[in-house]
């Protein structure tokens, strides 16, 4: 905890800042040092200070190029008093975001690692591998100081496995939620060491999809490295994740403790490993994992989960057949009616579907968005109550007007069996796909089946007895109290996310859409009741008055999406940059230039909540887009124009902004290559955090530069996109581009353009944006800094 505050408390950690580059690596060494004199002869300590410099390409956000500078790692290596040939990687980053403490993203995970290190180097037990500790100094600029580790500093080339310490949220457990690529013994390793395991392959396989806009060091060590890992985060509480609101108050001792014996457990354990040292040899297949209910993981390599879903879909199929195809004089008839239920289960998925999306589209264009950010019930009372209602009503119409005279029981068990060729099918076709997920689908065949062949009975009217429900209630517990246990933890994963996922996808949308997905896998076994139970009127008005009375109360606003309460706040996130934009000709006059306040906000409700309380901004000031220039001639600090549609954009006039420390921006040559090309050389230097954005004109290419490996890599668009940023000093950036060109360009062959972003210091907030952001009310989370935009031709 003495660790945590004390770093927390030097404030934002910005990459380039003094708070950065200084305080924190100065508050790191200083407590490293004493752990350094406190330890035992068992080990030696190594301590090194790196300062990388370097370039890479990577298709995360749409697909950019990164560029850094003299940014900082602070790493400790903890040998056996022998020396060690290989080791093991601990990573956390001890930067933040601008205008946030960055407690849980990422100061924890440092405390947690320095309080990891000061206990491994007491003990007199020791290591067989090294142990390094790499507290890095710029992971919020998108991966770059792990980049810079990974492939420049000697102590890298030793690495056979990581450890990954990040967060989504604030405080609570800490997900296993990446693991691999394969190496099935590092599952292993966690499932044995880790006293309070929490993990689950459906995350991993949710995170590597790019459905979460999000990345972490992982990717880095496995993409540039080549090293098998662990990514671990925090998930708890996202709704205050990357805000002000982040501070070391807010996470629990508990969690601190908990993450520290895990951590603790899992690099020991891997540390005296045997495995690490030919950790490639057991680089085979993927592994299946998950938690129950965070007591204990069962893990199985994937071809084991292969072998065990076609066995278990091939048994379900084989039970169908026997019971449908038997006696053979019924067997028309029974595939008829099964066949039928078959049809009706999923009409009933579809138009339950159909309709409660129509209510979040409804929700949504009335302008009552994310009413359940804040009220979670909300969402339940909303869209639960019409997904079951919905489900309920097509089968009981189906039972009255459809099976006038058939027995109920036979009905039951149809379509009990129809749910079973559902999942089975699931099952296959989703084990086909290569997805490790898919033993969800094998829990909800393998269990009702085993509980329907205990039963021994058709759905009979002496088997609705209280035995019988009670055995078939034993058959569903399993994959009921999974189902419940993992809807939960994505829900609490997801909710939050929904306010910071721009504004182009509809959130109510993903959360009916979610919310009809689970009420239709809880209540697959439990339809057939529907046709065993005298009436479904009660249930039906039920539910229905229930739909009825929040739909009308979300209409009318009285669920406010927001929140400002100190102990539990979900702030509005409101990102503000004080603009001065200049458009250069071909002849480098300035052809247009202007001044602005650009206001993103980045949930879909826009500014429509902010409005009354600071009326200037409003729809008259929508951003408009300037066509000639690259990403709109807006100064994108990251490639997430495609989450931000321009009418969910504002610019407010403003008066123009005289930085400090301004770009100084020159050609240094241009020089005729062989095959029509043109290289352009440049030099730039200015603030610690710039973005250059290239655009060829049409006919020409933008085929080679000095980035990355030499290949552009456009972003979504079409532009090219480049993250720059240098610690606290750094030498001019020099760089070029080489363009096939026309014969004839009049109109030139490239238009090249820079942003600088200002995120600390004197020039982060002009008086008129301090001015504004003062006024915001105090449910946002308003983030504000200057820059400027300097558009070139060439």
């Amino acid at each position: 905890r003495g660790y945590l505050d004390n770093i927390t408390a030097i404030g934002p950690r910005t990459v380039g800042s003094p708070e950065n580059e200084v305080l924190a690596v100065n508050y790191l060494l200083e407590q490293i040092r004493a752990i350094e004199r406190e330890s035992t002869d068992a080990h030696k300590m190594s301590v090194d200070i790196q300062r990388p410099t370097g370039s890479f390409s990577i298709d995360f956000l749409g697909g950019f190029t990164s560029y850094y500078a003299n940014i900082t790692n602070v790493i400790v290596k903890l040998d056996p008093r022998n020396g060690a040939e290989y080791a093991v990687l601990s990573n956390c980053h001890f930067d933040s975001v601008p205008n946030t403490p960055g407690a849980s993203d990422d100061a924890v995970s440092c405390a947690v690692m320095l309080e990891i290190l000061n206990t491994l180097s007491k003990s007199s037990e020791p290591l067989q591998h090294a142990v390094i500790f790499l507290f890095n100094g710029a992971e919020e600029n998108i991966l770059q100081a792990s980049h810079g580790f990974i492939t420049q500093h000697e102590w890298a080339k030793s690495i056979r496995a990581f450890i990954n310490l990040e967060a989504a949220g604030v405080g609570g457990k800490e997900l296993v939620f990446q693991t691999g690529p394969e190496n099935p013994w590092l599952v292993q390793a966690y499932i044995v060491a880790a006293k309070h395991p929490f993990a689950s392959v459906v995350a991993q396989e949710i995170f590597q999809s790019g459905i979460i806009p999000a990345d972490t060091d992982f990717r880095i060590y496995r993409d540039f490295g080549n090293v098998p890992g662990i990514d671990l985060a925090f998930i708890e509480n996202g709704y205050i994740y990357h805000t002000e609101y982040d501070t070391s108050d807010r996470i629990l001792a508990e969690s601190i403790q908990r993450a520290g014996d895990n951590i603790l457990a899992v690099l020991k354990y891997l540390a005296t490993s045997d495995k690490l040292a030919k950790s490639f040899e057991y680089r085979h297949g993927n592994v299946v994992f998950f938690d129950v209910l965070g007591l204990f993981v069962v893990a199985y390599p994937a071809r084991v989960g292969t072998i065990m879903n076609y066995i278990t879909a091939a048994t379900a199929f084989l039970y169908l057949s026997k019971k449908l195809l038997q006696p053979k004089t019924r067997a028309i008839h029974n595939l008829k009616n099964f066949f039928t239920a078959f049809g009706l289960t999923l009409t009933s998925w579809v138009s339950t579907l159909v309709t409660v999306l129509l209510v979040a589209v409804f929700v949504s264009v009335i302008g009552r968005s994310l009413s359940w950010y804040t009220h979670f019930y909300v969402s339940v009372f909303l869209y639960g109550t019409a997904a079951v209602a919905k489900l309920v009503l097509v089968h009981t119409l189906a039972k009255k007007f459809f099976y006038k005279n058939t027995n109920e029981q036979y009905l039951g068990d149809t379509f009990f069996d129809a749910s079973l060729m559902i999942w089975s099918l699931a099952l296959a076709m989703i084990t086909r796909m290569g997805l490790c997920s898919a033993f969800i689908c094998m829990l909800w065949v393998a269990f009702p089946l085993l509980a329907k062949l205990m039963i021994h009975k058709e759905f009979s009217q002496k088997g609705a007895t209280m035995k019988f429900v009670m055995m078939y209630m034993l058959g569903m517990f399993v994959p009921y109290l999974y189902m419940m246990y993992l809807s939960w933890t994505v829900f609490e994963m997801f909710t939050p996310i929904m306010g910071r996922s721009g504004s182009e996808i509809l959130p109510d949308v993903v959360l009916a859409g979610f919310i009809v997905v689970i009420t239709m896998i809880l209540s697959s076994y439990f339809i057939n009741f529907i046709y065993l139970v005298k009436s479904t009127k009660t249930t039906l008005i039920t539910l229905t008055t229930v739909f009825v009375v929040t739909l009308i109360l979300v209409c009318s606003g009285i669920f406010f999406p927001y929140s400002s309460d100190a102990a539990n706040p979900k702030p509005k996130r409101v990102f503000l940059q004080h603009t001065s934009r200049r458009f250069h000709d071909l002849g480098g006059n300035v052809v247009k230039s202007d001044s602005g306040i650009w206001i993103n906000g980045f949930d879909y409700n826009g500014i429509s909540h902010i409005t009354p309380h600071v009326p200037e901004i409003n729809d008259t000031i929508r951003t408009p887009c300037e066509e000639q220039a690259p990403f709109c001639g807006l100064p994108w600090i990251l490639p997430v124009h495609f989450m931000f549609r321009l009418v969910k954009n504002w610019y407010l006039p403003a008066t123009e902004i005289f930085p400090k420390s301004p770009i100084h921006f020159k050609v240094l040559s241009k020089e005729l290559m062989p095959w029509n090309s043109v290289r352009l050389s440049f030099e730039l230097s200015g603030p610690s955090h710039m973005s250059l954005y290239v655009r060829p004109h049409e006919g020409s290419a933008l085929s080679k530069w000095s980035l990355g490996d030499g290949t552009p890599v456009a972003s979504l668009g079409g532009d090219y996109f480049v993250f720059y940023s240098h610690g606290l000093q750094a030498t001019p950036w020099h760089f070029w581009v080489e363009l096939t060109a026309p014969e004839k360009h009049p109109d030139g062959i490239v238009s090249l353009a820079i942003a600088a972003h200002y995120f600390f210091g004197e020039d982060q907030k002009s008086p008129q944006l301090y001015a504004l952001l003062e006024r915001f009310p105090d449910w946002t989370f308003s983030s504000g800094w200057s820059c400027t935009y300097d558009l070139f031709v060439f």
